[in-house]
């Protein structure tokens, strides 16, 4: 049984954001998500999808992917036993919590919680 639930984003380092931003919104025809420039990044939209293309010119950022879970801090427990290698404690985001690792192949890899966003209510 996996404790990932989804794909959240797919994160791609780039040096010049304005130029990711042509590249990505002009030639791919993407939606801009959303724009956090000051902090240097920006999501692009692929077609109705939840995750996102996140360009970032956060220095030494590497490509990574990050998968959904219910609860950061159990995930990070229970993967911490089975032997994965993190590359720091859990931490916080505007959306929740979020920690990322390697595989063994040194391709980095992330989960993130939703804690800090409100829950739908959706009744039928």
């Amino acid at each position: 049984m996996s404790i990932i639930n989804n794909y959240d984003n797919f994160f791609l380092p780039v040096e010049n954001l304005d130029m990711a931003k042509e590249f990505y919104k002009n030639k791919l025809g993407l939606g801009i998500k959303f724009d956090f420039a000051d902090k240097g990044m920006t999501a692009f939209k692929v077609g109705s999808n939840e995750p996102a293309i996140i360009v970032s010119t956060i220095e030494n950022a590497k490509p990574a992917i990050w998968f959904t879970v219910d609860n950061v801090q159990e995930a990070y427990q229970d993967l911490k036993q089975k032997g994965v290698i993190f590359l720091s404690e859990p931490f916080e985001i505007m959306t929740g919590l979020c920690v990322e690792f390697t595989d063994p192949f040194g391709n980095k890899l992330g989960l993130t919680d939703y804690c800090k966003m409100p829950k739908l209510n959706i009744q039928p």
